[in-house]
């Protein structure tokens, strides 16, 4: 079934602005989807599959965007009604780390791309990685369960095992810390619409555990550098 059977919310009108942060004006040819807050490039156009088919299917090769497409669907029958803490469909986020990846970071790799697209769907929702790995193969399946946070052993603590699972991140293969940014910076773009002491809580966290992932990878280093700057005021 398509992806665009699963329609979620319509678009939000979210002011874009044409530019990037080196001031290079965009054309008409680029891909209509970055704004920017407070130096912050944002990935916010993608949040349904009627905005986010058409770079799709621009960007990727037919094989790559049917499978991407396949993730989609998949992702959004298990996802169903579910919504984020901030009260957005789960789909926005879903959308958001596959449109960090495609349009920020130019990563191409079909698995890559599946893999951010299912992130969430052994972690919060019925599906198991055997699931995933029956449908998208032992590469997609393991990329999601280094990003799938393990439920705790009893007698742990809850913040303890988060803690535990964020360090094992920093032994995971370099596809599955793509696939990790994508999805932190997914949340933290817009971390200002959280109650501050989850913003706070959040940034520290994100300062800790995932900008060491990032320090050495081009593009994701000087994007979190920047999301950073314009969050200092929560350290």
């Amino acid at each position: 079934m398509s992806p665009a059977s699963y329609r979620t919310a319509p678009p939000r009108g979210d002011a874009l602005t044409l530019r990037t942060p080196g001031g290079r004006s965009k054309s008409a040819a680029d891909p209509p989807v970055l704004g920017f807050t407070s130096g912050v490039e944002l990935f916010i156009s993608w949040h349904t599959w009627e905005q986010a088919e058409p770079g799709l299917r621009r960007l990727l090769p037919a094989p790559a965007f049917e499978d991407v497409a396949r993730a989609v669907a998949f992702a959004l029958r298990y996802h169903g009604d579910q919504r984020r803490p901030t009260g957005v469909p789960y789909a926005e986020h879903l959308l958001e780390a596959l449109e960090f990846l495609v349009l920020g970071a130019g990563v191409r790799d079909t698995e890559v791309l599946c893999a951010a697209v299912l992130h969430d769907v052994v972690e919060d929702t019925p599906c198991t990685i055997e699931d995933v790995r029956a449908a998208f193969g032992a590469r997609v399946a393991e990329l999601v369960g280094w990003v799938t946070k393990p439920d705790p052993v009893e007698g742990e603590d809850k913040q303890a095992a988060k803690e535990a699972y964020l360090q094992a991140l920093a032994g995971a293969p370099d596809d599955a810390i793509l696939v990790k940014l994508a999805d932190r910076g997914s949340n933290v773009q817009t971390l200002r619409n959280l109650a501050l002491t989850r913003q706070r809580a959040y940034y520290a966290q994100t300062v800790r555990y995932i900008m060491p992932l990032a320090a050495s990878r081009g593009w994701w280093a000087l994007w979190y550098a920047s999301w950073q700057e314009a969050h200092r005021d929560l350290a």
